[in-house]
């Protein structure tokens, strides 16, 4: 329920309490769609987000800034001149539904005080970010409708403001008993819908949460259910929700964020982060998830653009291997023209096979070779070694080019490797740096020099003895950790596949740490969903890079090997310093 009517009180009444006699300061418009109020208010400097994304419309108090364009949009410049200086008088939710309304307390331009309202309507592609007047007229919008996207409702600068059309549900927060009961007793099917259908802001999550807490599972039929005891329930239930806490970060099994509530869910079996408030367990959702949402668009062309030059190095490959198999006749071409050149005197222009014996087999039975009717025995065997020569050339150069195409593709499978364990912008730039310096991507035509960026982080575990243990996600970052490392630290690799180093920072290495050092270097390789992964482990001063060899790229020796099982739910309980 990332913005259900549930959460929107829950920030709404986090927000008034916070803001309320807040001062304006500045006003921001990072996206289209989205805007920054600054707010001194109670010692404090606030940062009030309100977006009108259809897929991520919010409201709530953020710790993230975002850059700004250099010229601000016509909304924003409007919102200066109406907002800054103004004092926040109320911030509330309307009806219990997904509307938020703030009021401001401002002096107008002749130095009277009057009011302005922010009205954010947070209902997916239906989201707006409404500025009234103190009259109720529409002074702006950051989304215009006509008459041509709804003729029920426009909203346009000079209209006066109409609220949403009503949904013919109860207000949870003004709702009585007799009136739940009233309601609920026109409804049939299951109570959790019931519920849904009955009470404005409820999505059918919070619907299930109600009936779980009410003592129910929710798909009961309310008609075999006692009425006014579910009504009483229910009623009991609004009541106490105000005060139910902590807020949480309902995690996916993979640890991304999967949703955001107000409380604990009862109905749910999941892993939960757990935050101080409203605002910050929203702030913490939707930063994650839109920099989860931005790596995975920036990187889609990395992976595109990767995908096609492994499909073609194993098409190279391919063909190679079948020019090697059309060499493999090179010693017959041979042979054959070595008999056609020592039985020349007995051989005339014209035949189309010659019989001779094979004295390269060991019984030298005879062997019919076929013979070219407009050539002479000599020319025929000149034509068989010219034949031989082409093959031996052939597999001399099908050879070469295909060790070129395995390295190639060994390299490649690398950075597709390290573009899975990319967790950053900084990681994904690295990437981006290594694909343009071998020729796999076109570095763009610009003449503004990029800023130097500093070097992304390898991830940092410490392991169950308190030790630390470092895990490189893409080649650069294997490079400068191994070749950083102590001589007497140990090194882990996956065997024969791309794969992070890992390194453990300890001369003697607990047999517990090691395990979980071995556990790190299977899961983060290629063989992550392999059932059994070899790990060599060495010290690191047996790990040489050879000169004029691509990034991460090193030989060792001195190894022995761990099989290891990839456990994804193991890795997620060692503790993680950094990602």
């Amino acid at each position: 329920m990332p913005m259900d009517g549930v959460m929107l009180g829950f920030a709404a009444r986090e927000m008034d309490k916070k803001l309320r006699d807040g001062r304006v300061d500045r006003v921001l418009q990072p996206e289209r769609d989205e805007i920054h109020l600054l707010i001194r208010a109670q010692g404090e400097n606030l940062r009030l987000v309100l977006s009108a994304s259809p897929s991520a419309a919010r409201a709530h108090l953020s710790e993230h800034a975002k850059s700004a364009p250099m010229e601000p949009p016509m909304f924003c410049m409007l919102l200066r001149k109406h907002l800054c200086g103004g004092r926040v008088r109320s911030v509330n939710r309307v009806g219990g539904d997904r509307v938020l309304r703030i009021v401001f307390q401002v002096l107008s331009e002749l130095g009277d005080t009057v009011e302005r309202t922010l009205v954010a309507e947070l209902m997916g592609r239906h989201s707006n970010i409404i500025l009234l007047s103190g009259d109720g007229r529409i002074i702006d919008a950051a989304r215009h409708v006509d008459e041509d996207v709804s003729r029920v409702r426009q909203v346009l600068p000079g209209l006066p403001y109409a609220a949403p059309p009503a949904q013919d549900k109860l207000d949870p927060d003004a709702a009585t008993e007799e009136e739940i009961a009233k309601r609920l007793s026109r409804e049939a099917g299951r109570l959790d819908r019931a519920i849904g259908a009955t009470l404005a802001g409820f999505s059918p999550q919070a619907a299930r949460e109600a009936a779980a807490r009410m003592g129910f599972g929710g798909g009961e039929a309310i008609e075999a259910l006692d009425a006014p005891a579910v009504a009483r329930a229910l009623y009991r239930y609004l009541r106490e929700m105000p005060s139910l806490s902590p807020c949480v970060v309902a995690l996916s099994e993979s640890g991304e964020p999967a949703d955001v509530f107000p409380f604990p869910q009862k109905h749910l079996a999941c892993e939960y982060a757990t935050y101080g408030g409203p605002s910050e367990a929203l702030d913490a959702y939707f930063f994650e998830r839109d920099r989860i949402d931005r790596l995975r668009q920036r990187s889609s062309s990395l992976r595109h653009a990767l995908r096609s030059h492994i499909e073609r190095c194993e098409r190279k490959i391919a063909l190679q291997d079948e020019a090697l198999a059309g060499a493999a006749r090179m010693e017959e071409y041979r042979q054959k023209g070595e008999l056609l050149q020592a039985n020349l005197y007995r051989l005339k222009k014209g035949e189309p096979f010659a019989e001779v014996e094979n004295y390269f087999s060991d019984d030298c039975a005879p062997v019919r070779i076929p013979m070219d009717v407009s050539l002479s025995p000599a020319q025929n065997a000149q034509r068989y070694f010219k034949l031989y020569q082409k093959a031996r050339g052939a597999r001399t150069l099908a050879a070469e080019q295909k060790r070129k195409a395995e390295e190639e593709l060994l390299y490649l499978e690398q950075i597709e490797d390290d573009l899975r364990k990319c967790s950053d912008a900084q990681g994904l730039s690295e990437l981006r740096a290594m694909l343009e310096a071998s020729g796999h991507l076109r570095a763009p035509a610009t003449r503004v020099k990029p800023r130097r960026e500093a070097p992304s982080q390898p991830m940092l575990y410490l392991s169950s003895d308190g030790v630390k243990i470092e895990v490189g996600k893409n080649a650069l970052q294997n490079e400068r950790l191994t070749m950083g490392a102590s001589g007497n630290e140990t090194w882990l690799h996956a065997q024969k596949m791309p794969g992070s180093h890992v390194i453990v920072h300890a001369e003697t290495v607990p047999e517990a740490t090691l395990a979980e050092a071995a556990l790190l270097a299977a899961y983060y390789s290629k063989g992550a969903r392999s059932a059994q992964v070899p790990v060599d482990v060495t010290l690191r001063r047996y790990v040489k890079k050879p000169g004029g060899t691509p990034a991460g790229f090193v030989t060792y020796t001195h190894q022995s090997t761990l099989y290891i099982t990839p456990d994804e739910a193991a890795v997620r309980r060692l503790q993680c310093v950094r990602a």
